[in-house]
């Protein structure tokens, strides 16, 4: 049975098996049954899906013995071991379902729902809407003090020492003096505190000018101002140039004839092309401006949604006879955050706030947590055990004696230095240093490191998820080629199309002959053609005619733009000769074809809402007027339009995209597949452009069809791609187009330095799949001997069910899969998906929302546990930026909104090397030597207060009081210490050239478990030799003990830092000899502690030095020989 399943056409297997279960719960019977068969309808054969396991070889599509047969005692098993899981789990279940209901109760969100909007009458709304406003702050003036509390005290490092410097208040606990304990955790609060309000504070001041902008708001009585956040759903607001759209509205008039304008939407979707918008035409021709409120109008919107790409409504005017309705599609729309870039418009906002597109495709940002904290959390709570464990013994040796819990609690405050407080401290100063390292370097100018928190996470990376357009590619397009079936035109060749172009366009076959002769080189093999075939300049003729007409690109005329409405046709030919023409499009590809027909010769000098003028070579003007327009569409991959010319009444429709979804539509043809593949293997962008012709009679007919399913409210989707696809049929193949799209500079290399080190990479983008794939190829994303697996569109469980299965059989390829395919995949089949996903070496998602990209970051994050990185340059890419461990946002084209929410901003893509192999390295590196030595220098005093306990019979009194211990954690050692940040095991340029040293470190081994049992001995070791060394010496004062073990604690200190050091800078050495000197100049003023004339004996320095080489010398004698026996890898390369 398994055999027969096919694997394509997925819809016929599904029917067949929605058959059968409809015939199996019809023969049920009535009663409860009854309403099942409709309930199954609506799951669209997925119950019939969870009966059918995802194979995981390819065996199991070859065996007869179906899956299917197992599945009765697959479940039985699954019963008994469910017995279990109820018993064991059941308690958990409660408790889960318990608190998910009080979040409901206490976070219910309003559903969303369709509405009715007046024109002009906020009144009438039949439901409260959200506020306009925007609020990007974590906190408010209530919850920032507890907010900022506990995001430092949910850590149990700070926790712990919240506890410890509280019990100092109780006078049978204490130790010290106050400020030892308190004077560290104040200063690590109030930074914390003064950076999150600056940053809250900023962030409350861009809100607050956001929502203040002013707007002009038409009433009856004439314009008002209202503030941005003050705007209502139903208000008719006035938009000037260059203005932001304050919240999602409906188009319904403009200032430019045309009836049109332009709205630049890069904070939006990423895409810097400006998007043509169309006003309601019924609005548009209302003589002025108050007639808005003269007639009596609604507009049905959907309910809010996160799909930017789509739209569905319709405008009723209800006082007309017959009521007009017209249909509202995507293009009618100004949604918030977008920028008007030509003339003014009039809007009737239909969402506000939360509601808006914009904002339900912003996630909130959290709070990054780096991984190598989170480690040291945990080696901090083993710490903790042992220091419960330690006290614990202290006690039972004691024998219990008296009040035992308060000794208990005495030696757990006197072992409290094995959590040092100083580790947040010399972290935190630690990741403050790299952020300025990284902004001072010179070969990465211009970067800007936002979040100091995290820099060592860019020395942990596994996967990289980076946008296509502006990061990888410049959005420069570029034509390249023009293939014509039997002739190739070249960048070097393109003057011959001109050639062809300037001769008048051949009408008789003999003519053509003559042409031909005289401007086709004999390479073209012309004579071979049959005599049936139209010429080469006949072809060229048509083909750069179609590229010229099929667009939907805009001319734009900075300098005069319509001074005078008479005087239309001289200013159009007056400034047609002038170079201030720019084009307007929504892709750049459709730019660089318009750009291109006009350098060979065919110009596109005006073009409104009706009809566009194209100039010819000979300066002829050819008017043509648009009767229809089919946009792009992801799903079609196609856009056509229909023209009827001025001059001979003729009607043609022409069409272009790409060549998977053009190949049915032409008619046959022996070259296209072929070519397409080579221009996709040259890294170029394909388009097939095609026409066809039509009588009056045929468009007519069309068009009656066309309208009625444009104006239907159910499937209208389907509806109006039905009567477009019935044109698409037989049409004439005119030629194949390929244009590139410029990398950013050094793209090529990074990728593969990148890919080196080990770090997947992933492309997020919201352009097309052909698109996508192209520049996968081009900027070597994907190497050319890569086989790349295009995910098939799917739409229901078993299409994705099928499409997972074929994708599983593929070994070591790229995928390609389209945002909407990944939804289905990611509601059904998720853990497997992302399981398959992760094992490619490299991932492509084409026309992916801002939500998604957030998700997949999310995605590997919960299901691989690895660290994810995300790159953008776009308003678009902030969500999945602020999901990721580390955003990068790169200040481009698209505006500096991904830069200003990421944790780094960088000026190109190609810094990110530099980033994380120099940067992250060192600054991973480091901190992992600084946490560790922080820790060895709270233990080894631990060990020597347990020494000194257990020698003078398990007393709970310190060794070191007072000013000693705020010495030796500050002065003392703090500067060799915390020199360790300008450590450094490999040089920068070694980093760059061996990539592949990277992989060491997300493997972590420079800071776990291994080493910090290794530090913990050596700790243990050098404690125990301090102490009982110095007992072992000393003859009649015990204050001698203090002073020769106190001093061979600072120098064995400042040894073991001379010891751990890998790279040696000049700041370090004076560290270690201003510490040395600050010990050996206070030893004046401590003769509290210490007996001053002992010091300046003889007997006093031998005594150290011994003690001091004891503790020192075998280590340094172990480190030579593991340098010598097992050298770290790095010090092959450097050798």
């Amino acid at each position: 049975m398994a055999d027969q399943i096919p694997l394509y056409p997925v819809r016929s297997a599904a029917a067949a098996a929605h058959r059968k279960r409809a015939a199996y719960y019809s023969a049920a019977g009535p009663g409860s049954g009854a309403e099942w068969p409709s309930r199954y309808q609506l799951e669209d054969e997925s119950a019939h899906l969870d009966e059918m396991p995802l194979m995981m070889s390819e065996e199991g599509f070859e065996n007869d013995e179906s899956d299917y047969h197992t599945l009765p005692r697959a479940r039985t098993a699954r019963r008994r071991r469910g017995l279990e899981r109820f018993v064991c789990g059941g308690w958990k279940l409660l408790c889960t379902s318990c608190c998910d209901w009080l979040v409901n109760i206490c976070q219910r969100k309003r559903e969303l729902k369709a509405r009715t909007v007046w024109l002009g009458c906020p009144e009438k709304c039949e439901e409260k809407h959200p506020r306009n406003s925007i609020k990007n702050q974590k906190y408010n003036i209530f919850t920032f003090i507890p907010g900022v509390l506990y995001e430092q005290f949910k850590f149990f490092l700070n926790l712990y020492f919240l506890v410890v410097s509280c019990s100092q208040f109780v006078p049978a606990l204490k130790i010290g003096y106050l400020y030892t304990y308190w004077a560290p955790l104040g200063f690590v609060l109030a930074v914390t505190i003064m950076r999150e309000a600056i940053d809250e504070f900023r962030r409350f001041q861009r809100d607050k000018e956001v929502n203040s902008q002013l707007y002009s708001k038409l009433t009856v009585r004439g314009k008002v101002q209202v503030k941005s956040s003050d705007i209502q759903v139903g208000d008719l607001i006035i938009v000037e140039k260059n203005q932001r759209i304050p919240s999602d509205m409906v188009f319904l008039r403009t200032s430019e004839k045309a009836g049109s304008c332009f709205i630049r939407t890069d904070q939006l979707d990423g895409e810097t092309d400006w998007k043509l918008k169309v006003a309601v035409s019924c609005t548009q021709r209302l003589p002025a401006l108050g007639d808005l409120f003269s007639i009596s109008a609604y507009v049905y919107a959907q309910k809010p949604q996160l799909d930017i790409h789509s739209f569905e409504g319709t405008f009723t005017r209800e006082d007309s006879d017959p009521p007009i309705h017209e249909s509202l599609s995507i293009e009618n729309t100004l949604w918030a955050n977008t920028i008007v870039a030509s003339g003014t418009v009039i809007g009737v906002v239909i969402y506000t706030g939360k509601e808006t597109r914009s904002v339900m495709n912003t996630s909130n940002p959290k709070n990054k947590v780096g991984l190598l904290d989170l480690e040291l959390n945990q080696l901090t709570k083993a710490l903790f055990v042992a220091l419960v464990a330690l006290s614990v013994v202290m006690v039972t040796l004691q024998g219990f004696v008296g009040p035992w819990y308060r000794s208990l609690f005495r030696f757990l405050l006197l072992f409290s230095y094995i959590i040092p407080i100083s580790l947040r401290v010399n972290l935190d100063m630690g990741k403050a240093a790299y952020g300025w390292m990284i902004m001072k370097d010179e070969s990465i100018p211009g970067t800007v490191v936002r979040t100091s928190t995290i820099p060592e996470e860019l020395g942990r990376l596994v996967y990289l998820l980076t946008d296509k357009t502006g990061t990888l590619t410049q959005n420069e397009m570029v034509f390249k080629r023009l293939h014509l079936g039997t002739v190739s035109y070249g960048a070097d060749t393109m003057d011959e199309i001109q050639g062809h172009l300037r001769n008048p366009c051949p009408q008789m076959q003999s003519q053509a002959g003559g042409n031909n002769a005289s401007s086709t080189p004999p390479r073209k093999a012309q004579s071979s053609a049959p005599k049936v075939r139209k010429s080469v300049s006949s072809r060229v003729h048509e083909a750069v005619k179609a590229i010229a007409l099929c667009h939907n690109v805009s001319p734009v005329y900075e300098s005069r733009a319509s001074v005078g409405g008479e005087a239309e046709y001289a200013e159009a030919d007056q400034d047609f000769s002038d170079g201030n023409r720019t084009y307007q499009a929504a892709s750049p590809d459709e730019v660089a074809l318009v750009q291109w027909t006009e350098s060979v010769g065919l110009t596109l000098v005006s073009r409104d809402l009706g009809s566009m003028q194209l100039r010819t070579p000979s300066g002829q003007i050819q008017t043509y007027c648009i009767l229809q327009m089919f946009p792009f569409t992801s799903e079609s991959k196609r856009m056509g339009v229909i023209v009827r010319d001025e001059s001979t009444a003729e009607i043609t429709f022409y069409m272009k995209g790409a060549d998977v979804a053009m190949s049915s539509i032409v008619q046959y043809n022996d070259w296209l597949e072929e070519e397409c593949g080579n221009m996709a293997r040259e890294g170029l962008r394909t388009l097939v452009v095609a026409k066809r012709a039509l009588t009056e009679e045929q468009y007519q007919d069309f068009e009656s069809r066309y309208s009625q399913a444009k104006l239907s409210i159910h499937d209208r989707a389907l509806k109006v791609a039905a009567v477009v696809e019935s044109l698409e049929r037989q049409m004439e193949l005119l030629c194949l187009t390929g244009v590139e799209d410029r990398l950013q500079a050094d793209v090529r290399p990074t990728l593969e330095l990148l890919r080196n080190a080990g770090i997947k990479i992933w492309m997020l983008t919201g352009d097309k799949l052909e698109t996508a794939t192209c520049i996968a190829k081009s900027s070597h994303l994907v190497s050319r001997t890569q086989d790349i697996h295009i995910f098939r569109p799917v739409t229901n469980r078993g299409e994705a069910h099928l499409e997972l299965n074929a994708f599983r059989r593929k070994h070591d390829c790229a995928l390609v899969i389209s945002g909407d395919s990944l939804e289905v995949c990611l509601k059904y089949y998720e853990h497997e998906l992302v399981e398959l996903a992760c094992q490619c070496p490299a991932v492509v998602c084409c026309r992916c929302s801002p939500t998604q990209k957030a998700r997949i970051a999310k995605l590997l994050q919960h299901h691989t546990g690895k660290r994810t990185c995300a790159v953008g340059d776009g308003g678009n890419d902030v969500s999945m930026i602020q999901a990721a461990d580390c955003g990068i946002g790169i200040e481009g084209k698209e505006g500096r909104q991904a830069s200003l929410a990421a944790d780094v901003s960088v000026t190109h893509f190609r810094h990110v090397g530099q980033l994380l192999m120099v940067h992250g390295r060192s600054s991973y590196k480091r901190s992992a030597a600084l946490g560790q030595f922080v820790m060895h220098r709270g233990l080894i005093i631990s060990t020597m207060q347990a020494v000194f306990s257990s020698v003078f019979y398990f007393a709970s009194v310190p060794l070191y009081q007072g000013f000693l211990m705020v010495g030796y954690a500050t002065i003392y050692t703090m500067f060799p210490v915390f020199s360790l940040v300008l450590d450094q095991d490999v040089k920068p340029e070694t980093a760059m050239l061996y990539p592949e040293l990277y992989k060491d470190l997300t493997k972590g081994r420079s800071l776990s478990f291994k080493t910090f049992l290794v530090w913990v001995l050596i700790s243990i070791y050098q404690g125990g030799i301090l102490m009982y060394g110095a007992l072992l010496l000393f003859e009649s004062e015990f204050v001698h003990v203090l002073a020769i073990s106190f001093t061979a604690l600072i120098l064995t200190e400042l040894l073991m830092v001379a010891l751990t050091i890998r790279t040696w800078h000049w700041l370090m050495a004076v560290a270690e000899v201003l510490s040395l000197g600050c010990y050996v100049a206070s030893l004046a003023f401590l003769n509290e502690y210490f007996d001053v004339a002992f010091i300046t004996t003889v007997t006093f320095v031998w005594k150290v030095s011994a003690i001091t080489m004891v503790s020192c010398l075998p280590l340094y004698v172990l480190k030579y020989l593991k340098r010598k026996l097992s050298p770290p890898s790095y010090t092959k390369l450097t050798s």
